[in-house]
């Protein structure tokens, strides 16, 4: 019995040691696998969705130090137009793509899958030391932002009785930002329909700068350039009729927060898609969107919507479910997607 039970034993530590081992060549494969990821992605576009790129873009780079990975930020429209002309793979948007957008990108012979990333509030703010706005209504900023009143808007007192005769300065977003698209759309009822005589920028820093070096100051942007300064800047509330609100992820999520809520996207090149390395950070970013949104100061996406946009990449769904109308007020993404991958199924 002793020599069988030897033999047993030697077997056991035998079979023990080669499972080892190839544990530790599966890991090595792993490793090697991770390392060997080579390449190159190139993404631009809304400075509004660029703390989200660059924090996605480091995060994929910690894991593939071999995929180089540049980010721009040439605004959501300045984006559409590299990426219809096929310069870069992946364009941030803060709106969705627009119907003349969406032809030029067909007339290049360029597809592209939409994916939304995170939700986002507009921030409107004032200079610390305006004691008197704590809120504004949906009205009143209309009032101070319509065409109609460039030139003719120029003092606090015109825009509500008591505030003081103080002289009104503006700092908002440039024509080829989608903040500027949806903030007009929300606002004014029109995208694009805005005075002209504020200071603009696509660049959210110059304008932080611009309100938090004016006393008479409002400007708009978004949330997170706001919590990355709120020693330089106040926020104000908005009422849109229910009282006012101001933003946060509670206030967003439970649509508290309109008309000043929205959606902000990553659009990729379908082509692009057959390079590994497009594909494993898409991938990565449908994964990690989320807690790293949250994390520079936006409000992730419900898990179910993830789970439909990653669905989407699969089946390597073409086109905006918006249909390519650009920005729209209001819209709630899980159900936008539900009756999209409804539709789909119907298809079949």
């Amino acid at each position: 019995m002793k020599p069988r039970f030897g033999w047993l034993l030697a077997g056991c530590v035998l079979g023990v040691a080669l499972v080892a081992c190839a544990k530790q060549e599966s890991g090595q494969q792993a490793q090697q696998t991770t390392t060997a990821l080579s390449g190159k992605i190139v993404i631009d576009g809304s400075s509004t969705v660029l703390p989200i790129s660059e924090a996605l873009a480091e995060e994929f780079r910690k894991q593939h130090a071999g995929v180089e990975i540049t980010v721009g930020k040439s605004g959501t429209s300045g984006g559409f137009e590299k990426f219809a002309n096929g310069e870069i793979h992946i364009t941030g948007a803060s709106r969705p793509i627009r119907e003349e957008e969406d032809a030029l990108c067909k007339k290049n012979g360029v597809e592209y899958i939409e994916i939304p990333i995170a939700y986002d509030a507009m921030a409107v703010v004032v200079n610390p030391q305006n004691t008197w706005c704590d809120y504004l209504t949906v009205q009143e900023l209309k009032k101070i932002w319509e065409p109609a009143a460039q030139g003719k808007i120029k003092n606090w007192s015109q825009v509500r009785p008591g505030f003081p005769n103080a002289p009104l300065t503006l700092f908002g977003a440039g024509t080829a930002s989608g903040t500027f698209d949806y903030f007009t759309a929300a606002i004014v009822g029109e995208e694009k329909a805005s005075r002209g005589d504020y200071t603009a920028s696509e660049d959210d820093d110059i304008l932080v700068q611009g309100v938090f070096r004016t006393k008479g100051a409002l400007g708009y942007f978004g949330l997170a350039y706001y919590e990355n300064n709120q020693d330089k800047l106040k926020l104000v509330a908005i009422d849109n009729g229910n009282g006012p609100v101001k933003p946060s992820r509670e206030t967003v999520l439970d649509g508290t927060y309109q008309p000043l809520a929205r959606p902000l996207f990553l659009y990729v090149n379908v082509k692009a898609l057959d390079r590994l390395e497009v594909a494993e950070f898409i991938k990565f970013a449908l994964a990690n969107a989320g807690e790293l949104s949250n994390e520079v100061g936006y409000i992730g996406l419900p898990e179910q919507v993830y789970e439909l946009v990653a669905h989407r990449v699969e089946r390597r769904i073409k086109g905006s479910a918006f249909g390519a109308h650009g920005s729209q007020v209001g819209v709630k993404l899980e159900d936008l997607y539900k009756i999209e991958e409804a539709l789909e199924k119907s298809a079949q």
